[in-house]
């Protein structure tokens, strides 16, 4: 999933200062299971936000509201009448949302409320870890499973560094050598002869790296 986090209430003051009427919009996917955007957290912000207003002198408004997913059109529609009544919207959903909103309601100001940071799982309550860089060519099937491409800290798609120690990475020895991790993983599965085989270089140019991407399923289009 998608994973975000809040900004701070003194910098989305800041960033609504000037607007009157504020739509706070929550999204529930992603963020709501990352405890960043959902419903929940519409309610924690917007309260903030009003007695942070109260405090500065400001005339803020802010009304909530929280649709099932931003990145679609079919449920922004759904919100296109509150929306049309505020002067600004201030999205609690990750970057895909704010610019589907910014998109759809070119003249309505539309501000992203979190930091979207990466593509990731919930490894214990209250931790989320990046699994995923979205490189655009996905090499799984080769490593069993574990990305080199995300989890090692140098991208090494032929073996390990050999900087590690004990298992831990020589950039961040509070993490696990994903090379390691391949290893044991490989060798769990019976694949180790996976590491006979020389990767070649990454094709990178499916990446963000190539500018924006679109994916189009000719067989579902209309």
């Amino acid at each position: 999933m998608i994973v975000a986090q809040r900004k701070n209430i003194p910098d989305l003051l800041a960033i609504v200062q000037n607007h009157r009427k504020l739509l706070l919009l929550g999204c529930g996917t992603c963020v709501t299971v990352c405890l960043a955007g959902g419903q929940r957290e519409v309610s924690i912000i917007a309260s903030a936000l009003r007695m942070a207003a109260k405090l500065k002198g400001l005339p803020l408004e802010v009304e909530e509201a929280t649709i099932e997913r931003q990145c679609d059109n079919v449920f922004l529609e759904l919100a296109a009448d509150t929306i049309k009544n505020h002067d600004a919207v201030l999205s609690l959903g990750c970057g895909a949302g704010v610019q589907a909103l910014a998109e759809r309601y070119t003249g309505k100001p539309v501000y992203a409320g979190l930091d979207t940071a990466f593509i990731g799982i919930l490894e214990e309550r209250g931790v989320w870890a990046e699994k995923c860089a979205a490189c655009g060519v996905c090499v799984l099937h080769q490593y069993g499973g574990i990305c080199p491409v995300t989890r090692c800290a140098k991208h090494m798609l032929n073996g390990p560094c050999s900087g590690s120690r004990e298992d831990h990475c020589e950039v961040d020895p509070a993490r696990p050598c994903a090379w390691q991790l391949i290893y044991q993983r490989l060798k769990e599965i019976g694949q180790l002869d996976e590491l006979k085989k020389t990767k070649p270089p990454k094709n990178w140019r499916p990446s963000l790296a190539g500018g924006c991407r679109t994916i189009i399923r000719e067989d579902h289009r209309v």
